[in-house]
């Protein structure tokens, strides 16, 4: 019989050379830890053990339900071990968004969208949560108790927030276009990698689709808590799993599969590139706005692809003309300072810009934010900067002094932002719309605000823990904010029925009104009915957690405000059947009511008032 060691070698460096030509194609999906076992005639080693750890702390967030000096429906929540899983239904120790659902985009105080924003981009909130161990993960368990499937995806970070020398740079790993890699030259670089989540109801346990680099940090943009799975080691898998050693990666597939990188972004902005190439045939002959028309329809980073193509389109894809609507917050992973600098030239006449969500850990600096804002902001009309948080009292001055024609300015959830920066915010007199949702700003700037921005049509205050007296603050803009549509009081802790007379008669024009947790007013003294009989616009009015509305509002407002279309009631314990029949039969236009924990509403309240009201949504939470 032939020996059989020498068809063993010919099997093995034919193994072998498969392994590394499907390595550099699309299907690299290996680790390449297995070829080097086969090279040295080893067995691949087992698995490392897995690492399972819950989150450790919360470090950023959008938005929450819950008030900023407690643990009930924060986002804090989300740290440590679960406090309801398995248990499901409305428990005050989860984590809650401030928003939900579609109706938050048909109130009043909706803002119109940005164009251009990609479809794939979803997201409303995010929260960031950090482990304690660096590891390579292999799944993302979330768990959801009530209403499942709110994560759109998860983003994971390959910096350990808790080194105390955290690495220079990080390099950008392959992916493809669906994955959202940010490779960023900082003092520390972060890398971004997608995680597909559908929406699957309570442990909703998602593997990654990339894994390059380990990670001890996720950002979700959207529970009760969030367990993160993974190696602490660099795991050594067999061929079926999609993982891929970066090292392994040959140079030039590397750049050639790096769509998502920062670096390969900042190409795309500069467009310096130019194809020569033969005449475009009858398309040289469109009328040039037909042919500005046709781009309107691009995304921002398909516009910049397109103008690497030829001189016509490149001339087409530079005209500010496009660039009116400016929505980089899809963006956010991405962008830092040399991205503005790139779009600063083509940016002259924006007049809407969103940067909300970007920015933070010295991506964009306060130099470069100036930079920008001194060339493109004089057109400003809208200006989006929620989350962002490298901005100081230095940037609200530039944006005070560079944007004259501001009418809309968003700083919600700015909370690093010093008290002493609002008093610039005086500055803009043609404010029309203003968000100081969680932010830090004192009652003095204010009231310097209210008192010279007198065209304010929305208003939103929702969680300034650092105003002292709201019934000043309801003083004042009713003396001066006669044009006020909109007003968010959320948790406003100390308003009374006396500033809330104030607000009625000298705000007349109202439609929206929120407030929501507010413990210090109290049915009895008549300040409900009073807004019912002052205040005939309202379309969205949230009494939220107030226990003393009683029989008598509802009928108020079933009389008055006949336009009503949301009402949040959640918690009384003094309203009726009898009187939510009425309120329904009178408000035609009524799409949304929340009798959550009502406890004169049961089951088979709702049932019926769903059988003959089929256009209201009647949101009732429950516990179990």
């Amino acid at each position: 019989m032939p020996p059989v060691f020498p068809m063993l070698t010919v099997l093995t460096m034919f193994y072998y050379l498969c392994l590394r030509r499907r390595a550099r194609t699309a299907a690299r999906g290996e680790m390449m830890n297995s070829h080097r076992a086969i090279e040295s005639n080893s067995r691949t080693s087992p698995l490392n053990a897995e690492v399972v750890q819950y989150a450790k702390e919360v470090v950023d967030f959008s938005s929450h339900y819950g008030s900023e000096n407690s643990m009930t429906y924060t986002m804090w929540n989300l740290a440590g071990v679960p406090n309801v899983f398995p248990s499901s239904g409305d428990f005050t120790q989860t984590a809650v968004f401030r928003t939900y659902g579609t109706w938050w985009d048909q109130c009043p105080s909706a803002s119109l969208p940005f164009k251009r924003t990609p479809p794939n981009f979803q997201s409303q909130d995010y929260v960031e949560l950090t482990f304690e161990q660096q590891v390579y993960p292999t799944a993302v368990h979330v768990l959801e108790t009530y209403h499942p499937g709110a994560v759109i995806r998860i983003l994971a970070c390959s910096a350990n927030p808790y080194s105390p020398s955290p690495p220079a740079e990080v390099r950008t790993p392959g992916a493809s276009g669906e994955a959202v890699g940010a490779g960023i030259s900082c003092p520390l670089t972060y890398c971004f990698f997608d995680f597909p989540v559908p929406s699957t109801p309570r442990n909703n346990s998602q593997p990654p689709r990339k894994q390059m680099q380990s990670t001890a940090q996720l950002k979700l943009e959207t529970a009760d808590a969030v367990v993160l799975h993974g190696m602490k080691d660099k795991p050594v898998l067999s061929l079926k799993t999609s993982l891929i050693d970066m090292n392994d990666l040959e140079e030039d597939d590397y750049e050639e599969n790096n769509d998502c990188g920062m670096d390969n972004l900042n190409k795309k902005l500069s467009s310096t590139a130019l194809r020569e190439g033969p005449n475009n045939g009858y398309f040289d002959k469109l009328p040039y706005e037909l042919i500005q028309l046709i781009l309107n329809h691009l995304t921002l980073p398909d516009l910049c692809r397109l103008a690497q193509t030829c001189k016509l389109l490149n001339q087409h894809c530079y005209d500010p003309l496009q660039y009116i609507h400016l929505n980089l917050q899809p963006y956010w992973a991405k962008l830092n300072d040399t991205s503005l600098e790139f779009l600063q030239a083509r940016c002259t006449l924006v007049q809407w810009l969103n940067l909300s969500w970007t920015g933070n850990r010295g991506f964009i600096s306060v130099a470069g934010f100036s930079r920008f804002l001194k060339v493109c902001g004089s057109e400003l009309v809208r200006l989006e900067l929620s989350c962002s948080h490298f901005l100081n009292e230095t940037c609200l001055e530039i944006i005070s002094e560079m944007c004259p024609h501001l009418q809309e300015l968003n700083l919600s959830s700015c909370d690093k932002l010093p008290p002493q920066a609002f008093n610039h915010i005086a500055k803009l007199c043609g404010l029309k719309r203003l968000v100081l949702y969680r932010t830090k700003v004192e009652q003095t700037a204010l009231l310097s605000i209210l008192n010279f921005c007198s065209e304010l049509q929305h208003l939103s205050l929702g969680s300034c823990v650092m105003i002292e007296d709201y019934d000043v603050i309801a003083s004042m803009i009713g003396a001066k904010c006669k044009k006020l549509r909109t007003l968010d009081l959320w948790r406003c802790k100390n308003i009374t029925e006396n500033g809330i007379a104030e607000l009625a008669s000298g705000c007349p024009l109202l439609e929206e009104l929120d407030l929501g947790w507010c413990p210090t007013l109290q049915s009895s003294t008549g300040c409900f009915a009073k807004l019912a009989r002052q205040l005939p616009n309202l379309q969205k009015l949230f009494l939220t957690a107030n226990r003393s509305v009683c029989d008598t509002d509802i009928e108020e407002l079933a009389c008055n405000c006949t336009r009503l279309r949301q009402l949040d009631i959640l918690g009384t314990r003094m309203v009726s059947p009898v009187s939510l029949r009425k309120l329904l039969e009178s408000c035609k236009d009524l799409s949304l009511l929340d009798v959550s924990f009502c406890s004169q509403i049961d089951n088979r309240a709702v049932l019926e008032f769903n059988g003959s009201f089929p256009n209201v949504f009647i949101k009732k939470s429950f516990t179990q």
